[in-house]
């Protein structure tokens, strides 16, 4: 019987179980996938403690990559034997077998390998969206972008480099800041041992930049601010450090009549055009080699306890997989 990831109860990395879990056969739209990599997220620690309330028992994990077993009557696109990724709302992809609803899923191309997929479904379409349709990024355009050695932050490292833009990257320690200047950063702040609003204010001749990309959460949500030029847009997309606590409005409005977004990557890929759209231009920047995904942890899936305590606690770069 197939093994899966479970929580019965939301806590720390301790409550992730291990156990054989049924699957069904897929219904007439649905596939049913054996998977071969599987991507972890921060957003995956959030359904397990809680601070993203989901029904008990569940399982854990959204994105993930691996071959079809067996195809619902109704299912056309894909067919046994078809190499597929996805990624969806249910949690549940830390699982040897898996079924999802095909209109969930996509085909991969020879050029996109199962792990380079399980580490850009989420990870890759988040880069994407940030700065190609919540921000878009220009030539020559200064920004600034919080945990860049990480899963999100190395990919839209690339991709906005690779645009022209100018990243002033954020990073927690000096290897990771090494590795942001080896994928093109063009300035990098250590946020332990630098001031973050001195330096971005000089680097930018006092000016600011015009949108500041920061999934960290409440730790740096006010000096992101303070980095901000007149009118310029808040991108906070995630919680690393947690919540940002609850503020006035007028915080916005004495920096500079501020924007502030707090997005989610599933609104921006509702529409099956825009998620087809976003899946093109981000497979296509990969095969180009402008983009370079950096898998800097493997674990087998037993081991989820322990790639959720190095995600926590910072020691990651890059993608982090669970290998079923």
């Amino acid at each position: 019987m197939p093994r899966a990831i479970r929580v019965h109860q939301y806590g720390g990395p301790e409550v992730l179980g291990f156990e054989e879990v049924a699957v069904a056969s897929p219904k007439p739209k649905q596939l049913r996938i054996r998977q071969t990599a599987v991507g972890v997220n921060f957003i995956d620690t959030y359904h397990r403690s809680g601070l993203y309330p989901v029904k008990l028992p569940t399982g854990l994990g959204m994105e993930a990559a691996g071959v079809v077993v067996e195809a619902g009557s109704k299912v056309t696109a894909f067919k046994a034997g078809d190499r597929v990724a996805y990624v969806d709302t249910a949690t549940g992809a830390y699982a040897e077998e898996r079924v999802i609803d095909a209109s969930r899923a996509v085909s991969l191309p020879d050029g996109i390998s199962d792990q380079q997929a399980a580490a850009l479904m989420l990870k890759g379409l988040t880069a994407w969206f940030l700065l190609r349709r919540c921000y878009r990024v220009k030539k020559n355009e200064q920004i600034l972008l919080h945990a860049a050695s990480g899963g999100v932050g190395l990919l839209a490292l690339q991709w906005a480099t690779a645009l022209g833009a100018k990243v002033i990257a954020v990073v927690g320690s000096d290897a990771k800041a090494e590795l942001a200047r080896e994928h093109g950063a063009a300035e990098v702040i250590v946020g332990s041992q630098e001031d973050l609003v001195e330096r971005v204010r000089a680097i930018t001749r006092k000016r600011g930049v015009p949108v500041v990309y920061d999934g960290v959460g409440k730790d740096t949500f006010f000096a992101s601010l303070d980095c901000l030029k007149s009118r310029g847009l808040m991108v906070s997309f995630g919680n690393a450090s947690g919540p940002v606590p609850p503020f006035s409005a007028l915080e916005l409005s004495k920096r500079g009549s501020l924007y502030l977004t707090r997005p989610t990557l599933f609104h921006y890929i509702a529409k099956a055009s825009d998620r087809a759209r976003g899946v093109r231009e981000l497979f296509e920047v990969v095969a180009s080699g402008k983009v370079k995904v950096k898998i800097g942890q493997r674990h087998a899936l037993a081991d989820a306890a322990q790639a959720h305590r190095d995600l926590e606690s910072r020691r990651t770069t890059g993608s982090t997989l669970l290998m079923p």
